[in-house]
């Protein structure tokens, strides 16, 4: 008696939920029957062919199984040729390893193929053909359907996080707000558009179960703002279409998370088209009378040009010569001296946390480069493959495709921690230092843009003005730390210590948590 195996598979997860294998086993059963043939065995493929790891592995056995086998095994029948090879390479290599090889033919049990004879190449290649020509087809009908869709603003993937996919049928999908995780993701885009503090930090304070790879994408994600980002398909450019779904984020904040993202500071006062460096207090300093901002002029008159700063909403409430402003005001930083030792310890903290920074990020950056390692031999396996058989042509484009996708993210991510970690901070510290030291030089001697920066980040609020003194309610956290006279210059008076007056400021003690120090802003 001939004895055989028989080979039974479905290449979608719909066919998988069907009956499609059992039918398939029936009728090679009752052809086996007919035909008087001994069945050893039945093999089945029951998973999608989108899982390429695992591409055709019972067939791999079935061929393992007659090799160890010679001359046990006569046939491997299968229904229809689509079943065996929807590759024509595929095809060809499994023909040459069953039958040359073995001894062992393989066959469809519909339209079989007579290998004795001189046209069995022409019709291994017409039956199998046909199937691949199929599945281009389907690839290509697929990728139209998923790019209209996105035309028209719909869904076509899984939603991202703080959203969640429902389905009414087939074709009746769409996405919903799926709360409390759309509020953690509002707070999120809320913090991080404030640019105080690090994406980073923010989400291990809001959402610390989000991936820290995953943070950037999730942050400049514009579904989130109800926009559908459509991908450049067969000669259109990308797009940016309305979506069918609620947005999380409104545009502002969406913006203002690009700007913190890319590094952006926030805007300093206006100070109109021209600036005046003789005139870069102005917008900083207000009126004691009403409150309003200072603003400045430069006029002509007794055979020269003089600067003044006044009130801008009466110039009767304050009128003074620039120069003597400027100069009162370079006195009046002058007066901050830093506390040496809360400096130092500042300068020793910043340091110990950018080398556990540095050192974290190239733990990062190395277990990325493993990841990126492992998505290009699976590329190159895809390859292989493809070579072998083993994959359609649409497969493999398709798995490469989003593959490399993968590899770009990661090498962009990968990219960002090693340059991060290459940057170095002890000539930004050392600089740092010798500004905080020496405010009234900077003030006396930098540049024009210089003094905008420097005002933006000591002054938090307005300082008041009345013609001769000056006076904050409140200046930079940081600064309230490391400086002795902070307290003096806001008009309070200065707590003395019986013990060290160097040491009467109060700043934290060696051994203090040095994280919870860095958060004040340094």
């Amino acid at each position: 008696m001939t004895n055989v195996i028989l080979y039974c598979r479905v290449s979608t997860d719909e066919q998988r939920e069907g009956s499609s294998l059992e039918v398939q086993e029936q009728y090679l059963r009752a052809y086996c029957a007919n035909q008087n043939l001994n069945i050893i065995d039945v093999y089945r493929e029951d998973f999608s062919a989108k899982d390429f790891s695992l591409q055709r592995p019972e067939m791999k056995k079935i061929y393992d199984y007659c090799r160890k086998h010679k001359g046990q095994v006569s046939k491997v029948l299968f229904l229809r040729w689509d079943r065996y090879a929807r590759n024509v390479e595929f095809a060809f290599a499994y023909k040459r390893k069953f039958y040359d090889e073995l001894g062992v033919e393989i066959n469809a049990i519909e339209s079989p193929i007579d290998f004795s004879g001189t046209e069995w190449s022409m019709l291994l290649s017409m039956y199998c053909g046909a199937a691949h020509t199929e599945d281009v087809k389907i690839a290509r009908r697929t990728k139209e359907g998923i790019h209209g869709s996105l035309l028209k603003g719909k869904c076509t993937h899984k939603a991202p996080r703080g959203y969640k996919n429902l389905r009414a049928s087939k074709h009746d999908c769409w996405v919903e707000v799926d709360e409390p995780k759309a509020e953690r993701i509002r707070q999120l885009f809320k913090e991080v558009a404030k640019g105080l503090e690090a994406p980073t930090c923010i989400k291990r304070r809001i959402y610390p179960n989000l991936p820290d790879s995953s943070l950037f994408d999730l942050l400049k994600n514009r579904f989130y703002v109800g926009d559908i980002v459509v991908p450049a398909y067969n000669g259109e450019p990308e797009q940016i279409v309305p979506g069918q779904h609620e947005a999380l984020i409104d545009r502002a904040t969406f913006d203002a998370v690009q700007d913190a993202l890319a590094g952006k500071k926030k805007k300093t006062p206006k100070l109109g088209r021209t600036a005046n460096p003789d005139l870069y207090l102005r917008k900083y300093l207000i009126c004691p009378v009403c409150g309003h901002a200072l603003t400045g002029a430069t006029s002509t008159g007794n055979g020269g040009q003089y600067t003044y700063y006044f009130c801008c909403h009466d110039h009767k409430h304050l009128n003074v010569r620039a120069e003597d402003v400027n100069n009162g005001f370079v006195k009046y930083v002058s007066n901050l001296k830093p506390n040496k030792a809360v400096l130092n310890l500042y300068s020793a903290i910043l340091e110990d946390i950018r080398g556990d920074a540095v050192r974290g990020n190239r733990a990062k950056a190395d277990k990325l480069q493993e990841q990126l390692a492992t998505i290009n031999k699976r590329i190159d396996t895809l390859a292989d493959k493809y070579l072998d058989g083993e994959l359609s042509l649409a497969e493999k484009l398709r798995l490469t495709e989003r593959l490399q996708a993968q590899a770009s993210d990661l090498d962009r991510q990968i990219k960002t921690l090693r340059l991060s970690a290459d940057l170095k901070i002890k000539p930004k510290l050392t600089y740092a230092v010798n500004v905080i030291e020496n405010l009234g030089t900077f003030f006396e001697s930098a540049p024009y843009e210089t003094k905008i920066r420097l005002l933006g980040s000591i002054f938090p609020e307005k300082v008041v003005f009345d013609g001769k003194k000056y006076r904050t309610n409140a200046y930079n956290s940081m600064l309230d730390i490391i400086y002795q006279e902070t307290r003096q210059l806001r008009g309070e008076n200065k707590k003395i210590s019986s013990k060290n007056e160097e040491n009467s400021v109060g700043y934290p003690e060696p051994g203090s948590n040095r994280h919870s120090l860095a958060a004040t802003g340094v």
